[in-house]
């Protein structure tokens, strides 16, 4: 029985309802797409057409709302510092976590934001969580999924105790999941190449996180050597991880049953990148 489910980041172009057919044409079992375009504040409403439509597709293509994993507009910070910005940012979020439900979607996965030097990282961590409740508190069914940062300029996220701190102070338990993308654990200073390094990232993530809050992965290589908090991400094998470091991910029973997302800079090789993780899977 599979239990990889592997993907990519695939085009919404055109209306959501295009972006299952986009992810079956990889060849994949699992897919992650943006809701909206991700670089502007507002957008248009789904309408009754894209929401029975997209359902439709995902039905007949075999995609369960379990192995999707929506990615909200990079533009939202829910740390932010200053009044008006977070203000923006939570009523961003909030319309992303609807549109989730609007798509019988279950998580919706976000970078938890940034302090821009104007608060500490503590005082940072705190407003992403009152963010997180604020948006769980009017919505039903939708899991908001902290995804692991690089570390870049004032970037909160980097270290797991950063993503333990916001789960702490969310309310609701049961709706709140981490996504850790390896190319950012691995420039946030995790090892995940090395026999022991792999091991101990993994121990320590279970340790201060917690594996039952692990809801999916990025899986990317990186441009950059451990520790460098700079996010390039490559396609597998060309960077400093090395094919060895997914070969045991996809051997590791730790990360069956989640989506399982590419973001590798070549969708032309997602074809081929998502066939070699299932051999290696032996799926």
């Amino acid at each position: 029985m599979t239990k990889k489910f592997i993907g990519a980041h695939v085009s919404a172009a055109g209306g959501v309802e295009n972006a299952p057919v986009n992810a079956a044409e990889i060849g994949a079992t699992a897919f992650a797409l943006f809701t909206k375009n991700q670089r502007q504040w507002k957008s248009k409403p789904l309408t009754e057409e894209n929401i029975s439509k997209f359902k439709k597709n995902c039905k007949e293509l075999g995609f369960s709302p379990r192995y999707i994993l929506p990615h909200d507009s990079y533009l939202i910070n829910l740390g932010h510092p200053e009044k008006a910005g977070i203000e923006k940012s939570r009523e961003a979020f909030l319309d992303e976590m609807q549109r989730c439900e609007q798509l019988g979607l279950e998580l919706l996965n976000f970078h938890p934001g940034s302090h821009l030097k104007k608060i500490s990282e503590d005082e940072c961590l705190q407003r992403v969580a009152e963010s997180v409740n604020i948006a769980l508190d009017k919505t039903k069914g939708v899991t908001a999924v902290i995804e692991n940062t690089a570390g870049q300029g004032s970037n909160v996220g980097y270290r797991f105790e950063h993503l333990a701190r916001i789960i702490e102070l969310v309310d609701d338990k049961s709706r709140v999941g981490v996504c850790i993308d390896t190319c950012h654990g691995w420039a946030g200073g995790y090892d995940f190449l090395s026999d022991n390094g792999y091991e101990e990232s993994w121990t320590t993530f279970d340790e201060l996180v917690g594996l039952k809050y692990l809801k999916g992965l990025h899986l990317n290589d990186a441009k950059k050597d451990v520790g460098s908090k700079v996010d390039r991400h490559a396609s597998l094998g060309d960077g400093y991880m090395t094919k060895k470091t997914f070969e045991r991910m996809m051997k590791d029973d730790r990360f069956n049953e989640l989506p399982i997302i590419l973001e590798t800079p070549d969708p032309e090789r997602w074809p081929d990148e998502i066939k070699w993780l299932r051999e290696e899977a032996g799926i």
